[in-house]
């Protein structure tokens, strides 16, 4: 399995007492598609921009969308930016290959918070248990993907111990990637409630 689709599954696990909001996912499986590119060397980093790398092949269909989307020419993308676009859509991307993998499956009357329109729920499959030891052991780049989304416990005092410099870039762009989709939000529940007032006002 590959780190977005474990990701995806401690997500799923952590939804019934956590939700996950879809952004902030799909910003997450777009990082962890990142670092798993960065160790198959697929990509680098000259700075905070994704430079290709020598394109190894991928046996994972989705890893291997995700390397031929990396600007192949200069000026090259800066991670945060390929973050936003990598992710738009990706967490429907991921929940139909899980499923066509038969690690999904489809329950009447049971919704997973984290997904308000799919009743899906996750088998019980080694990939499953997999992923479930990966997060319960502390593997830090799962456990810093997975704090930056909220799953778990509140994030300590001191981040995951992620100990390689370009998948720290990659960590902190999904952080900031995540602050500004909530500030964003947060603009637009202040405009719904603005115009609400307004409404009362009018007599509507």
């Amino acid at each position: 399995m590959t780190t977005p689709r474990d990701l995806l599954m401690v997500a799923m696990d952590a939804a019934p007492v956590r939700a996950v909001e879809r952004g902030d996912l799909a910003l997450a499986l777009a990082a962890a598609e990142a670092v798993d590119l960065l160790a198959a060397r697929a990509i680098a980093l000259d700075g905070e921009r994704i430079v290709p790398g020598y394109r190894p092949a991928l046996t994972d269909r989705l890893l291997d969308e995700a390397a031929s989307s990396v600007a192949q020419q200069m000026p090259y993308e800066p991670v945060g930016e390929w973050l936003w676009r990598r992710g738009r859509g990706l967490s429907e991307e991921y929940l139909t290959a899980l499923e066509a993998d038969g690690q999904l499956t489809r329950r009447r009357h049971r919704r997973w918070l984290l997904l308000r329109t799919d009743e899906v729920v996750l088998v019980d499959t080694p990939a499953r248990r997999d992923a479930a030891h990966r997060r319960d052991s502390g593997e830090p780049v799962l456990a810093a993907l997975a704090t930056a989304v909220g799953i778990g416990e509140e994030r300590p005092d001191e981040a995951p111990d992620v100990t390689d410099d370009d998948v720290t870039t990659v960590i902190t762009a999904l952080e900031d990637a995540i602050q500004e989709l909530a500030a964003e939000r947060q603009r637009r529940d202040r405009r719904r409630d603005d115009a609400a007032v307004d409404n009362v006002r009018r007599g509507y």
